[in-house]
């Protein structure tokens, strides 16, 4: 129990990130349209390649949902992490694709925009809505209520898709800032403990001088990564 409230406080603390995506949401699908098209067409193919990708296509860092689910670690990922991976991507899509993006916040202290913050919530509760008018509608069982819920739900699933394309091309774009694509100095390959820093300590909020790098332009600071850390 201890542990969860542990994990549910630093969560919260992303807040205090003060790195930015590459690109927000609504400007992904103009950043790259035909990344975003093929999100759309096929999620989970996407979602697997930009996994491998996020963990610099080395799987045997790989862990079910990046380590955030309490399944993780418990589903013989070491022993076959590709069809793990795959059955992630196939029947937790979604997990996936916050997995993903959880990733690269934590890696990279990135924090997520309010209107991103609304664009997602906006996401969930219309998902919610349509559910609970499905299941009135299968109660009372009124045709229009029915016909409404239908509606209700084909929308619903529209922004889902929509949404999730948008997010995993701002991860893709993500990375492509990381791997030096925009003209900016690739990283190395950080140690597999510091693929996720949930459990890392999280960095002062703002206000703590020299305590923490002040806001850039892009990331990571010139000192990133710190001497001693492999470069590939």
């Amino acid at each position: 129990m201890a542990a969860s409230q542990d994990k549910l406080d630093k969560m919260k603390l992303r807040q205090d990130y003060r790195n930015l995506w590459h690109s927000d949401l609504m400007g992904t699908v103009t950043a790259d349209t035909p990344y975003c098209c093929i999100s759309c067409l096929c999620g989970p193919c996407v979602s697997y390649m930009l996994r491998r990708r996020a963990l610099y296509n080395d799987m045997s860092r790989y862990t079910c949902c990046a380590g955030y689910m309490p399944c993780s670690g418990r589903c013989g990922e070491s022993k076959c992490p590709q069809l793990c991976l795959a059955t992630e991507v196939f029947l937790c899509f979604g997990n996936s694709v916050a997995s993903t993006r959880f990733l690269l916040q934590d890696e990279f202290n990135i924090q997520t925009t309010q209107c991103d913050n609304c664009i997602i919530g906006f996401m969930f509760c219309l998902s919610q809505v349509a559910c609970i008018f499905s299941i009135v509608a299968c109660i009372v069982g009124s045709d229009e209520l029915s016909e409404a819920s239908q509606i209700l739900s084909c929308c619903a699933d529209m922004v889902y898709c929509t949404v999730c394309a948008c997010m995993q091309t701002q991860h893709k774009l993500e990375m492509d800032k990381r791997d030096g694509v925009f003209g900016s100095q690739p990283m190395g390959v950080p140690p597999a403990q510091q693929m996720s820093r949930f459990d890392q300590p999280v960095p002062p909020p703002v206000g703590y001088p020299q305590s923490y790098p002040p806001p850039a332009q892009g990331y990571p600071p010139a000192s990133y990564p710190p001497p001693g850390y492999p470069q590939h």
